[in-house]
């Protein structure tokens, strides 16, 4: 074995994951980081300061410890993203300490709040029209206000990688969902990655939009009164759960894109899950296996396929 061989994947590499407080953007941090990347890690919780999310038990100081412990180095820089100044003085920040960077995931979101109360069932006219503007802030406009402002720092990089989080892929979300501001909300990143793929092109780089399935994040463990490590009970309250993954899941998909040289022509442009990651990489969940959450809603919620959750993991 050689010493090439002990190197981790991305080492070397600067990652920005805006919106790794929590969930599936702290998972890609942490697994970003045992790559081998110096990761910054932004959010609005702080140790300090609670969001209107209004979870203050989970930090971006915490995701950055567990970025340095997975083994990268975890920097934590408090940010707000609809805020263009912050997100200036973020970008410059990382000029002046890094000169550049590699890989810029885009996972804000942070609307879970409204969803319940002013977004699902809800036609959109029933939907207080500020909440409703809100979420299209939180799930677009800082998606937007964060690309426009570090691209010119990444396409410094020799193979840019731009990742769009959203919900839902782009073969699912041709339906309708739901309610017309989450219906923009989470289709936004994909035509953004779309469109990122054709002006990343030149400079080598890669754009891709990704989803991950039914995710068990701690919010939706916390919904369903449960912890990771008895999720399952949460089935009997929904049985559809059975296909939930855990944030580490996409993670690894994602550390595997980052790290694989072809990733150009295999992703650019396209909107893909965290089971199509899985399955190209060779990537298993936590508990071994491979979670599809998006085929079975596709096959058998949708569809009316026969089967059970069981079968699409």
């Amino acid at each position: 074995m050689t010493t090439e061989d002990l190197t981790p994947p991305l080492a070397g590499r600067i990652a920005l994951v805006a919106g790794a407080t929590r969930g599936a953007g702290r998972a890609m941090a942490v697994e970003l980081g045992r790559a081998g990347a110096t990761v910054y890690v932004t959010g609005r919780t702080t140790r300090e300061r609670v969001s209107e999310v209004g979870r203050d038990t989970e930090t971006i100081e915490e995701t950055a410890e567990l970025v340095t412990a997975a083994g990268g180095t975890g920097i934590a820089v408090p940010t707000d993203h609809l805020d263009p100044g912050q997100v200036r003085a973020l970008v410059a920040r990382i000029d002046r300490e890094q000169g550049r960077l590699d890989i810029l995931v885009n996972d804000l979101w942070g609307g879970e709040h409204l969803l319940v109360g002013s977004i699902f069932g809800k036609k959109s006219w029933e939907t207080p029209l500020e909440d409703g503007l809100r979420v299209l802030e939180l799930g677009v406009r800082s998606h937007v206000v964060t690309a426009a402002l570090a691209l010119p720092l990444l396409i410094r990089s020799d193979a840019p990688l731009h990742v769009e989080v959203t919900d839902g892929t782009a073969v699912y979300n041709r339906r309708y969902r739901e309610n017309l501001y989450y219906d923009l909300a989470k289709n936004a990143p994909i035509r953004i990655a779309f469109g990122l793929g054709e002006e990343l092109a030149e400079y080598g780089g890669t754009a891709v939009a990704v989803t991950p399935g039914f995710l068990r994040s701690e919010q939706m463990l916390g919904h369903f009164g449960v912890r990771e490590e008895n999720w399952r009970d949460a089935v009997a309250q929904e049985p559809d759960f059975a296909t939930a993954e855990s944030p580490a899941y996409l993670a690894r998909g994602i550390a595997a894109l980052a790290a694989d040289p072809g990733r150009a022509a295999r992703w650019n442009g396209r909107s893909t899950s965290s089971a199509e990651l899985a399955r190209t990489y060779g990537i298993t969940d936590t508990d071994g296996s491979r979670p599809d959450a998006w085929t079975y809603f596709e096959e058998v919620k949708s569809g009316g396929k026969e089967g059970t959750p069981d079968d699409y993991r």
